[in-house]
């Protein structure tokens, strides 16, 4: 196992730098950050080459992309436009972001494996055909939809929740923005495991596992669940990073100042230094969990082993 986590470490070195390279070299060549620092009014000459001059916009982009790495490992994401530190925006951003994305996961672990086990073991009832319809509603409707929707009823309407969040962005206030998030990756879960359990059931093993007299429950928790979570576990690891990448469109309907936030600040005033920044640590949290969900297959499946 040490071997394995050793040798999948040193694969990820040549992920990172070639997704940050990619990164980088979209973000410079496709845009012009003088232009959207100058904002509507185009810059001077001799504005643009200072502001160049200062923000190391005026080297080879090659050059600067070195200067940007090798600031990294140093924990220097750089300075945005505003003057402000990119790393004080992660310090701010993240924590919040974080705790949508674990009120989300939340959801999909507990509303999307419950879901997907009770439609699997009955498979073909109404119950099944009336889960696989709202799945089949809540994958088809935008995100943006359903968050403008439940917050103008919970919001508005009946004022069960505050329509926007605070700036500390509690777990609490939190519950119906992560909901959102979750809505579609909470249907595939649904259905992925509902899929798994149907298939699994019909396996040797737990025909056996009948056959001996095992408890119901025993038979569904340690034998059909625990097998049938392998390819529910892979969705939902890679799932974490699209999540905290993917969370603009919710951070903006309901003002979380969160990294989705940040990135469409970054985005829209063509900010690269944030951008970049924020985008390499998304980077980061897509390896480690896909290191960490390979590695929980042998917990869940004991056939399974790293040599």
């Amino acid at each position: 196992m040490g071997r394995y986590v050793v040798r999948r470490l040193l694969q990820m070195i040549p992920v990172f730098i070639g997704a940050t390279l990619l990164i980088f070299l979209m973000v410079n060549v496709m845009g012009d950050p003088i232009a959207g620092l100058c904002g509507e009014r185009q810059c001077d000459a001799a504005t643009a080459a200072q502001l160049k001059k200062e923000f190391g916009l005026d080297k080879p982009v090659w050059q600067q992309y070195l200067t940007y790495m090798g600031n990294v490992f140093t924990g220097d994401f750089g300075t945005a436009f505003n003057g402000q530190k990119v790393t004080e925006l992660m310090s701010t951003a993240f924590p919040v972001t974080i705790r949508l994305t674990i009120v989300a996961i939340l959801f999909e672990i507990v509303i999307g494996i419950t879901l997907g086990v009770i439609t699997g073991l009955r498979r073909g009832r109404p119950a099944d055909t009336s889960v696989l319809l709202a799945t089949l509603v809540v994958i088809s409707v935008p995100t943006f939809v359903t968050g403008l929707l439940l917050q103008l009823l919970l919001g508005v309407e009946w004022g069960w929740i505050k329509p926007s969040v605070s700036t500390d962005a509690t777990f609490g206030e939190l519950i119906v923005p992560g909901l959102v998030l979750a809505s579609v990756s909470l249907a595939y879960v649904t259905r992925l495991t509902r899929t798994s359990i149907a298939e699994n059931r019909r396996s040797d093993y737990v025909r056996t596992a009948i056959a001996k007299g095992l408890p119901r429950q025993r038979v569904i928790v340690r034998h059909l669940l625990r097998n049938s979570l392998i390819p529910v576990v892979t969705f939902i690891g890679t799932d974490i990073g699209a999540l905290m990448g993917g969370a603009i469109v919710t951070e903006r309907i309901f003002n979380i100042h969160g990294v989705g936030y940040q990135l469409y600040q970054g985005i829209l005033r063509q900010n690269t230094q944030t951008v970049v920044g924020f985008v390499t640590v998304l980077v980061l949290v897509f390896l480690v969990a896909n290191l960490l969900v390979d590695l929980l297959y042998a917990v869940l499946d004991p056939r399974i082993r790293y040599a």
